[in-house]
């Protein structure tokens, strides 16, 4: 079964012995392995939310649950990442940015959907959006070279592609919008 702290530590230790993703995406690969481990260790997704699990200056590691059908426009993180997928699907789009653009512009470069069991490294420098496309929450591991909470990010307007600071505020009521509609569909237990 998924150990909590266990893992927290072998995360610590893989940041330790090594500044990249390449240790921490093998800790999160033996995680999300056992996919009904992490859920008998962390407990079954209720809810659309972002469960901070482990936090400090050179390491964070959320536990986030993305609603059916949810939709984070165009982000950056400044750090790298590993995404470990444990029930659901997440589709990435990844963006680059357009040299010159006005307004920071950005265009599509390239899509990848991630399964239960997958595991995806994200660079320093990526620009993702995520979705989940299933009428089912979706629960993924991540775990970033950094203090996720600190770090000043961008995001992009998902009709415009122009850049502006990352507003958490917003993020935080997508997660709650997606909550209502999931909760006005699934029927009371």
């Amino acid at each position: 079964m998924f150990d909590l702290d266990r893992f927290i530590e072998d995360c610590r230790a893989a940041v330790r012995s090594d500044q990249t993703h390449k240790a921490a995406r093998e800790v999160v690969e033996r995680a999300v392995f056992d996919p009904a481990g992490v859920i008998a260790g962390i407990g079954e997704p209720r809810r659309a939310e972002v469960q901070k699990l482990y936090h400090a200056s050179d390491l964070t590691i959320l536990n986030v649950v993305w609603g059916p059908y949810m939709t984070i426009r165009p982000h950056n993180h400044l750090m790298w990442a590993v995404i470990g997928i444990y029930t659901g699907r997440e589709n990435n789009v990844f963006w680059r940015r357009i040299p010159e653009a006005p307004g920071g512009g950005i265009e599509a470069a390239g899509a990848k959907s991630l399964g239960e069991r997958d595991v995806e490294p994200l660079g320093r420098d990526i620009i993702h959006t995520v979705t989940n496309p299933l009428p089912r929450l979706t629960g993924a591991i991540h775990v970033y070279g950094g203090d996720f909470f600190a770090t000043p990010r961008s995001e992009w307007d998902a009709e415009t592609l122009r850049e502006a600071p990352f507003d958490v505020q917003t993020t935080m009521r997508l997660f709650e919008e997606a909550n209502a509609a999931y909760e006005a569909r699934v029927p009371a237990a």
